[in-house]
């Protein structure tokens, strides 16, 4: 562990920030600081490790259980689908991928407002409202019958749950450096690659086996088991979840624990206040102005199209020529795969402190699945290429985070509006991928894999273009250090 009372010289420019230190090599950031600012080295970093220990195995583990259900009340129709749902609620093709839009409707409406107020209030109550919002709903959709009702719950599930990706990645950001962030946010949106092995399996179990019981079918149960799962993880989540550092009681950690995650950040942000950021919507404006805002917006928009596959799976999966239960089970494999590929990578991200070619290789990966899947229609190489199109996404995705909260730490409000306005613009891919995964498509969804082409090239443009504006800024930033002198000067992370 780094020499804390030195540790903003450590960190310097690899992490992205570098502070003059005073002639007795005491960080100046850590004055204000009254019970740590006099610890020795050793109690320092026993302070530090413990505060991460205690992040490691409550909040994080907490988050990654609410990620999983988020994602899993998410993607459920997907698999109702193969089990009547489409059928029993009288719609056609056009009608449910309709309704699959709706989801990202409201799912980009409330992202931005509600990430603002998560930022200037209480993360510990506002993220299990939110959950506890989406569950309601999703309990609610065993009761559909028709394609407006399951528009409308689409829609209300896109509203609650929108807020809580955006919100997570923010509070995730507050609490971890940079060269901690990409693993842990590779460890809770795993939750997203785990859902998938979860749905999977889980659907073979109930809707292979509870169609008819209490009258209902199976798809039925399949929602309702999942929002009520939910249920209990939201209602557990109250006792893991902390404020952000400033704000979080003796309740999650001690009075020195809660100082040195202050100090960390004032180190991870160049010396810069978390609380210079004004009011509700100032911070808003900020990002719209930064030109960082709109590179991160287009990777994450292309991204998200590169991961289009994912609503679709089962079908895709279905014209492979297995059974329907082996359908479920096979979905497994290639996000177990997705999960590893995510944890390794997102670990060489952090130690490295680079994201951009760790990106441009995960897409790479991804193109290379879409060229196979729709090049072929031989089984073995068809669901290998599953296991390309499942790992490149999930890795990016992650990275893509991580990065856009690195290089835009502060004020915490325009950190939450950047990160919220990047996933609005990827949402936007989600009204119009749909309509390329269509069942007249079948069997090589030719049309849906060229889009997921599209949509890896895009991405490593994007991501190339961020790179080439952080380089060519932290040149002007090196420029400006060598004409004043100054050695106290930011520097972004590529």
């Amino acid at each position: 562990m780094a020499d804390l009372s030195r540790k903003s010289s450590s960190i310097s420019k690899a992490d992205g920030v570098e502070v003059e230190e005073v002639a007795n090599g005491r960080d100046p950031l850590m004055r204000k600081y009254a019970l740590i600012k006099d610890k020795s080295d050793e109690e320092l970093q026993a302070i530090e490790k413990s505060l991460v220990r205690k992040l490691d195995w409550k909040f994080l583990p907490m988050v990654t259980c609410m990620l999983l259900m988020n994602y899993l009340d998410r993607i459920n129709v997907s698999n109702a689908r193969l089990s009547g749902m489409q059928k029993d609620c009288h719609m056609t093709d056009v009608q449910w991928s309709a309704g699959i839009s709706m989801f990202y409707v409201g799912y980009i409406i409330s992202q931005v407002p509600a990430n603002i107020i998560v930022a200037k209030g209480k993360p510990r109550w506002l993220l299990p409202f939110f959950m506890l919002a989406w569950s309601a709903v999703t309990i609610c959709m065993t009761a559909i019958d028709s394609p407006w009702a399951f528009m409308l719950c689409r829609f209300l599930v896109g509203v609650t749950e929108g807020p809580f990706v955006p919100a997570v990645s923010l509070l995730t950001s507050s609490w971890y450096t940079k060269s901690e962030s990409p693993l842990r946010m590779g460890i809770w949106h795993a939750g997203n690659v785990i859902s998938n092995v979860i749905s999977g399996l889980l659907a073979a179990a109930v809707l292979q086996n509870m169609g008819g019981l209490g009258g209902l079918a199976a798809w039925r149960w399949f929602l309702l088991l999942e929002g009520a799962v939910s249920l209990v993880v939201c209602f557990a989540s109250f006792w893991f979840i902390p404020n952000f550092p400033s704000t979080t009681g003796t309740y999650f950690m001690t009075a020195e624990e809660a100082e040195m995650a202050q100090y960390r950040q004032d180190v991870n942000a160049g010396g810069v206040s978390e609380n210079d950021e004004g009011g509700h919507w100032e911070g808003v404006a900020l990002a719209c102005k930064d030109p960082f805002t709109w590179f991160f917006a287009a990777s994450h928009f292309a991204i998200v199209i590169g991961q289009s596959f994912k609503d679709f799976l089962p079908s895709i999966m279905a014209t492979f020529g297995f059974s329907k239960t082996m359908t479920y089970l096979l979905q497994a494999p290639p996000y177990i795969f997705a999960y590893i590929l995510t944890l390794g990578i997102s670990w060489s991200s952090g130690r490295m402190v680079e994201h951009c070619w760790h990106m441009v290789g995960s897409m790479a990966l991804c193109m290379a699945g879409a060229v196979v899947m729709i090049s072929t229609l031989a089984q073995g190489p068809r669901y290998f290429s599953i296991f390309l199109l499942a790992g490149g996404p999930f890795v990016a995705l992650n990275l893509q985070i991580s990065w856009e909260t690195a290089v835009v730490p502060r004020p915490r409000t325009k950190r939450a509006a950047l990160i919220a306005i990047a996933n609005c613009v990827s949402s936007v891919s989600h009204w119009f991928t749909p309509y390329f995964f269509l069942t007249s498509q079948e069997p090589r969804y030719e049309t849906g894999g060229g889009i997921i082409i599209a949509g890896c090239g895009l991405a490593i443009i994007a991501c190339l273009v961020t790179k080439w504006y952080i380089n060519r800024k932290n040149a002007q930033l090196d420029k400006r250090e060598s004409e004043t002198g100054e050695v106290n000067t930011w520097r972004f992370v590529s």
